[in-house]
């Protein structure tokens, strides 16, 4: 199961004299996960990098910012692949302290900083959403209203015209048990569409 952050969670680290500042955050896309990079660079001008990786909308990308490719983004961005998350950015701000790393000493760094950051995240369960249309004579109405109440389903839309339309949004695996719980109150009235 893929999971989200209810916040955005922080951890710094400092190796030979390198600050690497992490933040893991819930974001909707590519366009957030950009204009929250620009921030990153406006509130810290003098870091050296400002390395991240984006796990949103069936959307991933990592970048280095000037760190030697695969060095820093593709190691944070496996960090959130192992970790199952979805509409999550990481990023690394990195104030270069004078000794160099190297490959591997920096591939270490960024994938710490952001699994640290990880450890002190609140993680929330995404849950899969299915949207359903039930039509309905106006004197069932009523009752599929109570139903979609009872389990928590969010009502979109509702048209009042030869049968009332309703459409609305329920967890997936919720959605079965009501449609056949429906279709027995209503003896067959109700119709389904998508």
């Amino acid at each position: 199961m893929s999971h989200s952050l209810a916040a955005p969670a922080h951890h710094e680290l400092v190796i030979k004299k390198s600050r690497f500042i992490a933040c893991i955050e819930p974001v909707t896309g590519r366009e957030q996960a950009q204009a929250r990079v620009a921030q990153l660079k406006a509130e810290h001008p003098d870091a050296a990098h400002v390395c991240w990786a984006l796990l949103a909308g069936g959307q991933s990308a990592a970048n280095d910012d000037g760190e030697p490719g695969g060095t820093a983004g593709r190691p944070m961005l496996e960090v959130l692949r192992h970790q199952h998350l979805e509409g999550v950015m990481a990023s690394v701000v990195r104030y270069f302290g004078g000794v160099k790393l190297g490959a591997g000493g920096l591939v270490r760094a960024y994938t710490d900083a952001v699994a640290q950051a990880l450890l002190t995240a609140e993680k929330i369960p995404l849950i899969q959403q299915v949207q359903l249309t039930c039509s309905v004579p106006y004197a069932l109405e009523g009752l599929v209203r109570r139903e979609l109440t009872l389990v928590q389903a969010e009502l979109h839309e509702v048209t009042h015209g030869s049968l009332v339309t309703l459409r609305f949004a329920m967890p997936d695996h919720r959605a079965a048990d009501l449609v056949e719980r429906l279709n027995e109150s209503g003896r067959g009235q109700l119709g389904w569409g998508a």
